[in-house]
């Protein structure tokens, strides 16, 4: 599916959601890299820019810690409007009211080295197919395996490559 779009490692990508992932705001560089102009954004899913190649398995890990009130980083291959692609090591924050409750979502998003992208290109490859074989359950399954066998939490897995 389309061509690699890629970006400067001094450029950072940044967006806002509401609690049901719908976008609030994104930086210039988030609207250009997407090929939407801001009015199609804004209001949109955050999950219009999700690329198939991204197993459930990180979204669903993704979602499930953010909505924790925790952060995470983690590698996306995300699409753009013209069916192309580009690559990030994401940064996502709960954002939280006065009182602690959650109000929304903020990500940061960076230029991941390729070492990171050959990597992970592979590695969702094998989770997709774990996947197509036992759903999104067998994913997390075959995921935390993985963890427990290395010692090692999610983020500290991914930061390794």
């Amino acid at each position: 599916m389309g061509r690699e779009v890629t970006f400067a490692e001094n450029e950072f990508i940044v967006s806002k959601t509401d609690l049901d992932g719908k976008i609030a705001y994104g930086n210039k560089k988030f609207i250009d890299i997407s090929g939407y102009c801001e009015k199609e954004l804004l209001g949109a899913p955050h999950n219009i820019l999700r690329h198939s190649d991204m197993p459930k398995t990180i979204f669903k890990l993704l979602w499930e810690t953010v909505q924790k009130g925790n952060e995470i980083v983690a590698f996306v291959k995300n699409r753009t409007k013209g069916d192309d692609y580009y690559w990030v090591e994401a940064h996502v924050t709960p954002s939280f009211d006065d009182d602690g409750r959650i109000i929304g979502y903020h990500s940061v998003r960076r230029k991941p080295k390729q070492t990171s992208v050959d990597f992970f290109d592979k590695f969702y490859k094998e989770l997709n197919s774990i996947e197509g074989r036992g759903g999104v359950n067998a994913g997390m399954k075959h995921l935390q395996d993985i963890l427990n066998s290395k010692g090692v939490t999610y983020e500290q897995f991914i930061l390794t490559f």
